[in-house]
Order: structure tokens, then sequence, then C-alpha cells
């Protein structure tokens, strides 16, 4: 007997010790979406498969979605290389015929268009986790139901959607056994730094392509941060640790663009990031009127094709798209079927376009889309009727920030079949109500330009204005001797203002000089050197930035840099 208890107790330590390393257990099989039924019950489960070489008690392990997490799991032993579904207990009955079945409290109800479920062991250590989304079926008949997703390589687990499909089996899913689609899928793709948002001033969420090493994505040394900023902490985010949040040690400035170096991260298989991967980061504010205009509208799309919509960023402002809206009108005249073009933060840099449409592989599939990373998805748009109607873009308040209520004959008369031929705006800066600012999409460029600049973008003709300062260096220390810096302009065209805007080197507005001053032929400016406050500025090199422009929407920007100095005394 004693040598029979020697005997149980490594093998017992050997499973309890291994029952928390990550991806020991993974979720293998979903049943999202059970119906309409192929072969299997109606009813959702997913399936866990045992990775490693010893057998791991799941007693008190949860699984969970964004919801919630279901109760404890009872005492079952998973051997190396076995199956095992969980499902909610009314569902045991007609699941035990196809294996092993843990039954659990709140199984949480998975959503077929995707979802987020995580796998956690008896101390609340996440083991495996999954984002699905229903493209992942790569199948559109089977992403309607009753088939499930499996996974291609247990051995490439955070692999993400590549290494995913609908199952093959006739049943519709393989509860209880090896996948249907079961093959070797070497993940060798290391991971990337796809973007970042901001949760405040001092704090940045950077999102990867797929699941990282936790421990290295928490090191603070792998990241830097340029503008003056420094990161004080790194920290990975469960439940699929494709996330890291990074603290600052001093606040982001408004207006200004930050860029995030990464390095000596890797994702589970070993797979190590590019050395200079890199993304922006910056500090959103709130949309007004203007800052972001409808750029390009496709309301006609080819049978197979969806509609969608451009939106340029032309002001030098950042915004967070999950805070914008499109919309239309209905018969009313009222503001119909707003819909947020994101649910998830996604920041918009000065500059940058960005497309709302239903389905991006579909865009692909029609038209050139440079930048992917710029289309975001929604399940649905609102209507934008063939012959007129209405596309607006509203901020976070509901205030329109755009609105463009467009007509067929806005098209170039010439073109014999407008479908699939998208309308684009000619000069952001100009009026999005005139017809004369819109033109159909060149052929060239395949009657559509999204997620870039449009076939029809015309540089409006420069204004004949100067600006100038003097001079060039100045010290504010009331000596008598260039005390001032002297901003002083020229035109030739009456019926213009000025806006003038003063920033640091970093990029951070100090002093707002001019705001819709009007012009005359000549004229000037003088600053003293002190910001918006009255507070005596740093000696650097300080940007001038000049916007002339017009109410017929013509419009021109100057950047000087002068320097500040104080003389020794």
């Amino acid at each position: 007997m004693r040598i029979f208890l020697l005997f149980l107790i490594p093998v017992f330590l050997t499973v309890i010790a291994n029952s928390q390393n990550r991806y020991d257990i993974v979720i293998d099989e979903i049943m999202a979406d059970p119906t309409p039924q192929v072969g299997l019950p109606n009813n959702e489960w997913i399936e866990l498969k045992n990775t490693s070489p010893v057998p791991v008690n799941l007693q008190n392990w949860r699984i969970g979605d964004a919801t919630g997490q279901s109760g404890p799991m009872p005492n079952f032993i998973l051997q190396p290389d076995s199956f095992v579904i969980v499902c909610t207990g009314s569902a045991v009955a007609a699941m035990s015929s196809y294996g092993a079945v843990i039954p659990v409290t709140s199984f949480p109800s998975l959503d077929n268009a995707g979802d987020q479920i995580f796998l956690k062991d008896a101390n609340g250590a996440v083991i495996h986790a999954v984002s699905y989304s229903d493209k992942w079926y790569q199948n559109a008949v089977k992403a309607n139901g009753g088939w499930t997703l499996e996974m291609i390589d247990t051995k490439s687990p955070c692999a993400g959607s590549e290494n995913w499909k609908a199952s093959t089996d006739p049943n519709g899913g393989t509860p209880g056994r090896k996948n249907s689609v079961d093959a070797v899928n070497n993940d060798q793709t290391p991971p990337s730094l796809l973007r970042t948002y901001t949760v405040d001033s001092v704090t940045i969420i950077a999102i990867f392509n797929k699941p990282i090493d936790s421990s290295l994505g928490a090191a603070v040394p792998n990241y830097s941060i340029d503008g003056g900023l420094s990161i004080s902490s790194a920290m990975t985010l469960a439940p699929i640790f494709d996330r890291v949040q990074l603290k600052l040690n001093n606040k982001m400035s408004l207006r200004s663009v930050y860029n995030i170096k990464v390095s000596n991260i890797t994702d589970c298989n070993g797979n190590r990031i590019g050395s200079n991967d890199h993304a922006k980061a910056g500090l959103p504010e709130d949309i007004v009127p203007l800052d972001m205009v409808i750029n390009e509208i496709l309301f006609n799309p080819r049978s197979n094709g969806y509609d969608y919509v451009e939106f340029y960023n032309r002001s030098n402002k950042i915004f967070d798209a999950s805070k914008t809206y499109i919309a239309n009108r209905n018969s009313s005249n009222a503001i119909s079927s707003v819909t947020a073009l994101t649910s998830m933060p996604r920041l918009v840099f000065p500059g940058d376009y960005i497309v709302s449409t239903v389905s991006l592989q579909n865009l692909q599939g029609n038209y050139l889309v440079r930048f992917p990373e710029n289309v975001l998805e929604v399940s649905s748009l609102p209507s934008f009727p063939d012959d007129k109607g209405f596309v607006l873009l509203l901020n976070a308040q509901g205030v329109i920030a755009d609105e463009v209520d467009y007509e067929h004959s806005w098209h170039f008369k010439l073109i014999d079949n407008e479908d699939g031929v998208a309308l684009e705006r000619i000069d952001p800066d100009a009026v999005s109500q005139d017809p004369n600012n819109w033109h159909s999409a060149a052929s060239t460029a395949g009657y559509g330009t999204p997620t870039y600049v449009n076939s029809q973008f015309k540089q409006p003709a420069g204004i004949n204005a100067t600006i100038e300062i003097t001079p060039k260096v100045f010290s504010p220390d009331n000596d008598g001797r260039d005390d001032i810096a002297t901003v002083q302009y020229k035109i030739s065209d009456p019926g213009y203002a000025a806006n003038i805007i003063i920033f640091d080197a970093a990029g951070r507005p100090v002093k707002n000089l001019v705001q819709n001053a009007i012009l005359g032929s000549s004229g000037y400016w003088n600053w003293d050197g002190l910001d918006d406050k009255g507070r005596k500025l740093s000696v650097g090199t300080y940007i001038v930035y000049t916007e002339i422009f017009n109410l017929q929407g013509k419009k021109q920007k100057f950047k000087n840099t002068v320097v500040l100095a104080r003389m020794l005394k």
C-alpha cells in the first residue's frame, strides 16, 4: 500500500502543477449557432482539448464571455490529447452520445456573429481565450448556422482567424473527437502593433494583431514614445493578451501625434515582432462641424456589392471613431438610422481616410483598398437610395458634423451605367452640398478609391499671399532690441480672414495669436513671447501656423519658424 501511495502522489502533483500553464487546455471547437440544424443537437457548446503531456483536473475551472462566466466545473480529469464537451445542464443528455460532457451552470450565451470566450483555471488564471467572428467560417452558407468553428492546429493556439474555419464533417461538427479540419498549420507570422487608443491623457492601449507573450508585453523597456514622453508601466491585458496598457509619466497634449515603437515581443509560438514596429497615438477630442467631412459615397453598388461611405479628417485634431455616427433622413426629413462607425475605440488622425461598410472582404473584391485597416465594418448601414438620399456624420452629442444630400445626377453625364461608381468629393475644404464639388470616380481608379485620396481630388489654387516673420530670432527681455516677433502678411485679393496659432517644438499649441482677423492688402501682428495665460515661454524654436481663408471655402496654410531666445546678462 505504501508503494502504491508513493506512486500516486507524484501523479497527483503533476496534474495540479500543470493545470495552470497557459494553452495546456485549449478551446478547439465552438458551436455558437446550432440552427438551422445540420446533424447535431440544437444546443450551444464548446469543446476543450488537453494539449499537454499530463492529465489535468478541470474541477472549479470556468468558461465565460464578455457578459459573465459560468459556474465551476465538477471534478473531471482530462487526459492528454483528449476532448471534453462543455455545455449547459439541459444539453447533457443530447450531447453525451458524442463523448465526455461537463455541465456548468450559467453557460454563456454565444453570439452568432462573434464573441469572446475564455477558459479560466481554478485559481482564476486565463488558460485560453478566443475572440471569434462569423467571418472565421470562411463559408457564407455555414456561417448562417448549424456548423461549428474548428481549430485547425491546436499547437498554434494564438494564431487567430488563420487557424479556424467551419467544420467539414457532414454532421456539422465533431464534438468529442478530432476536428475534421485538423492539420499542421505552423504559425510563423510574427505579431505586429496594429494601432492604439487612448483611455485618458496618461493611459494608452496598444493593440496587437494576435496574442503576445504576456511577460514580454509587460516589460517597459520594450516600448518607447516620442514627443518628450516616457512610459512608466506596461500591463498585458487578459483574456486575449493581444492588448497592452501603457502608463505615461507625463500627460499627452491635444493635437499632438506621438509615435510608439515596440521591440522584443513574441507571440506564444516564439515569433518575434519586427525591429521597427510602431503605431501612432494621441489624445482625441470632440468633432465640431466640418472637422471631418464626407469624402466619398457609393450609394448604387454592383449587384454583388454593398454601399460604402468614406470620411476624411481635414483638421489638425485627433478623433475617436467610436464617438461618431453615420445616419440618413427619413421621409419626414428627421435624422434616422443612426449607426455608430465602430463599437471599439478607434483613433482617426489628421489626414486619415476611414470607410464605413458592411464587408471589408466584399469591398476588396470590388475596389483597390490600399489601407484595409481603415475600413470599419458595421452590421448594416443606413439606407442610401440609388436616385437621391442623405448622408450625415454626427458627433457624440448628435450634432451634424457634415451632411451631403446627394443626387445621382451629380454623376458624370456620359456614364452609361452608374452601378458601382462612387461619387468623390473634389475639394475637402469646399462646400459639402455644392454639386460642382462632386464627380464620379475615375474609371482608371476602378470607379472608387476607398481609404485613400480621391481620383478626382483637386488641390485648390493657392492664394496669392505671403507670410513673413521678422526677426527670425527674437529675445523678449525688454532691452529695446528684437523684443517682439512680427508676423507680416501681404495678399492680393480682398475678402480673406486669418487664424494664427503658435506651437512649440513638440507640436503643442501655446498661443492663439489671431482668430478670424479680417485682412487688408497687407498688415502685421506682433508676438511678445508669452503664452495664452501671459506666462513666459521657454527658449527654443516655435512654429507659427497661419491659415488664410474666405467664405467660399478657399484656403491656404503657412508654417513659419521663429526662435525665442533670451540674452545673457
